[in-house]
């Protein structure tokens, strides 16, 4: 896992964790056994660094298993099934976007500002964390269930809710006749183009760096705001 995706990840609390590791350690003689909660993270970070593999197909409960070298069972004494592993993944996205965009509203008094900044953390966080970007995108998503891809449907939209606030702050600030409608439009157009960069930038096998041009392209999208 990269830099961001930190062996801190913020996991949910589990008193049960590693309550009956015994199975597991007698699989692998002489391994250290992990500290509790320890092992979770070790699965989270295993699944995410196979997402970045380019052009990685479905990834199994089995692979991931063979790649910790535990068992399935294993697996599922931490996390009840895959969708709740993804479910990890997604909650640290949440956690680690949302706090930053939470700092930049403390420390940015200009609101277009703060939307630009927002775009580039967003794509920074992307790039910095190409197997993550998989599961932003939904890329990662298909075929597994239908609660993760609306889960990070509702992670866009507040996204876009977050864009709108500030461009309607800077609307009104500028005297429009209509801030709402014209935050509304905006804030649409320019998620649109952070989904789209990321996507490009999975599907291109990473390739495609989602800030290339960046300061180019948000003064097409952001003009007068400055960062």
């Amino acid at each position: 896992m990269t830099t961001a995706a930190a062996p801190d990840m913020p996991m949910p609390d589990d008193d049960t964790l590693d309550t009956a590791p015994a199975a597991e350690a007698a699989e692998t003689p002489g391994r250290k056994r992990p500290k509790p909660g320890e092992r979770r993270v070790q699965i989270l970070q295993a699944l995410a660094t196979m997402l970045e593999q380019p052009g990685a197909e479905r990834i199994t409960t089995a692979a991931l298993a063979a790649r910790l070298e535990v068992s399935e069972a294993a697996l599922y004494r931490h996390f009840a099934s895959k969708a709740q592993m993804f479910e990890g993944l997604i909650e640290f996205i949440e956690q680690t976007v949302f706090g930053l965009i939470g700092q930049l509203d403390e420390r940015e008094s200009d609101a277009l500002v703060r939307c630009r900044k927002l775009v580039a953390l967003l794509l920074q966080f992307g790039e910095k964390n190409p197997g993550m970007t998989r599961v932003m995108v939904g890329d990662a998503l298909v075929f597994e269930n239908e609660r993760l891809q609306q889960r990070m449907n509702l992670f866009f939209d507040k996204i876009e809710a977050t864009l709108r606030q500030n461009l309607r702050e800077a609307a009104t600030l500028g005297g429009a006749a209509t801030p709402t409608v014209d935050a509304q439009a905006d804030a649409s157009v320019i998620t649109a183009f952070c989904v789209g960069r990321l996507q490009r930038f999975a599907r291109s096998g990473f390739k495609r760096s989602p800030n290339e041009s960046l300061e180019h392209s948000l003064a097409l999208l952001l003009p007068g705001g400055r960062g």
